[in-house]
């Protein structure tokens, strides 16, 4: 069965600092026209911290789920074209205040394609070297050292909910890692 949808129209109904949403009628596969809603965003990259048996991780407060959340450093592109790489070491650096010598990456997942078309590039990090942190203005978070049986406990404990984090993990580990 043929699965795309063609669009017929698109319609930009806010830009903002971070995101654009927009709303497009499409002719789905059936040849019946739809209405999609979506977000539009520049995309991130999320870097899995390791260090021997320890895991490196941010507490932060996030405004939309009204919690905070322990989560790997992340962060999205400042600028169209940005190298993923580039972007994983400056945010490693501003959020944990470490530079890493060796780099893996882990692929990519789109958070949330039912309505974004956000994607975050996965790295694995090792070998730290300390630097000092540089948050944004507007940032403000804890740095957290865990021991990997901690974290993975704390996974199935569902105490670590952020899906970015979770899939980063579970690529490093798959792909023999960590």
């Amino acid at each position: 069965m043929h699965l795309e949808e063609k669009q017929i129209k698109e319609e930009k109904i806010f830009s903002g600092v971070l995101l654009d949403v927009r709303k497009s009628i499409v002719e789905l596969p059936n040849g019946k026209e739809s209405t999609r809603e979506y977000v539009v965003h520049p995309g991130a990259v999320a870097v899995l911290p390791v260090e021997n048996e320890y895991v490196y991780l941010v507490e932060q407060y996030r405004f939309p789920i009204g919690n905070s959340l322990l989560e790997i450093p992340a962060g999205k592109f400042d600028e169209p074209g940005e190298e993923p790489l580039e972007c994983g070491k400056r945010e490693l650096e501003e959020e944990i205040g470490k530079k890493a010598k060796i780099w893996e990456y882990l692929g990519y997942i789109y958070t949330t394609p039912g309505f974004s078309n956000e994607v975050i590039h996965l790295f694995l990090a090792k070998d730290f070297e300390n630097t000092e942190m540089n948050l944004d203005e507007d940032e403000f978070l804890e740095v957290k050292k865990i021991k990997i049986e901690e974290f993975e406990n704390m996974i199935l404990k569902n105490e670590i909910t952020d899906a970015k984090t979770i899939a980063a993990y579970t690529r490093a580990k798959l792909l023999g890692g960590i």
